[in-house]
């Protein structure tokens, strides 16, 4: 086994990577929708964002691996980050770097890696975004590219960290954020001809619950909304709110077989928790969906635009696409 070399800049990379304050934080969203899209597009068991710190690599996210860590000496990553191309291994076994390491000879049996060295803003390579086998493999020029745009998709939201993106009541995106992931997801819809809707949901009554209890309801109103979408929808790219009462769902490679499927699990979910009638609220929503169309949308705001002039036309000729029942007012 050959150790990572320290890069000539590790004292500035180290500083860089602590800058993004990620480290030791909690799962977040905004990472674990690429590791998700990584592991679904390159059939891959493992996909990880992995921070290269100085005596550990630690996953900020991670699909298909139960450890939060190990130790630099033994990481892939450790090698990627020397370089700005992909560092891809097609089987460790024949590779003197690795065929003796841990993580080859034991659990989880790395076989393939292939990762993209991440960039903090000011250019340095503070980890990367990896695919990981258990069996030999390889990659095509189209697969590394597609890796490279989820990478880069990872490094917007390292330079994106001071914007806007975050909506502070929810947790989700804003529309800005969405715009920041779901380009990205449309490109990559583009080239490998999947299809990708965008789902509107508007809390219908939202005027009536904030009149009636005030500003708190409507932002308890909100969350309530929010852990409904996110588990009708756990398995999506991108869930953002857009408006203070519209939520979008950015749903990549799904039919609308699937999309039917996920919004009946909402309806459901809206209809039991509208039946507690120990709560001071309904809520009621009405819905829309776009399908993406590359000759028309050039990017998701197109998509965004389309959606809200649409939903807006059908709540005022109250010709909307509700979810019913008890879910309505």
């Amino acid at each position: 086994m050959i150790k990572p070399p320290i890069p000539a800049d590790e004292t500035r990379r180290l500083k860089a990577l602590r800058d993004l304050k990620v480290l030791d934080t909690p799962p977040e969203e905004r990472f674990d929708r690429v590791t998700r899209l990584a592991r679904r597009v390159f059939a891959a068991p493992i996909a990880l964002v992995s921070l290269v710190d100085g005596d550990r690599q630690w996953f900020k996210s991670r699909q298909g691996l139960d450890a939060t860590e190990t130790s630099r000496d033994i990481s892939f990553c450790g090698h990627a980050i020397v370089d700005d191309r992909i560092l891809v291994i097609n089987d460790a076994t024949g590779d003197e770097r690795f065929c003796d390491n841990p993580l080859v000879t034991c659990d989880p049996n790395i076989r393939f890696y292939a990762g993209y060295p991440l960039s903090a803003p000011d250019g340095s390579k503070v980890g990367t975004l990896c695919i990981i086998d258990r069996k030999p493999r390889s990659l095509s020029k189209e697969d590394l590219h597609l890796l490279r745009e989820l990478g880069r998709m990872i490094e917007e939201e390292f330079a994106a960290a001071a914007q806007s993106t975050t909506d502070p009541v929810t947790g989700l995106s804003t529309q800005a954020g969405l715009a920041l992931v779901g380009d990205h997801l449309l490109a990559t819809c583009r080239r490998m001809d999947k299809p990708a809707s965008l789902l509107f949901f508007q809390l219908r009554n939202m005027e009536q619950i904030e009149t009636a209890d005030g500003t708190n309801a409507g932002d308890r109103a909100i969350v309530e909304l929010t852990h409904l979408l996110m588990g009708s929808y756990r398995d999506c790219d991108a869930i953002a709110r857009i408006s203070v009462d519209t939520f979008c769902v950015l749903l990549v490679g799904s039919n609308q077989d699937g999309a039917d499927m996920c919004r009946e699990r909402l309806r459901g979910s809206l209809v039991e928790r509208n039946n507690t009638g120990s709560l001071d609220f309904d809520l009621n929503l009405a819905t829309d969906m776009i399908s993406y169309k590359p000759a028309r949308h050039s990017c998701v705001e197109d998509m965004v635009r389309e959606g809200e002039e649409r939903l807006s036309a059908q709540l005022a000729s109250d010709d909307s696409d509700d979810l019913p029942l008890a879910a309505l007012s």
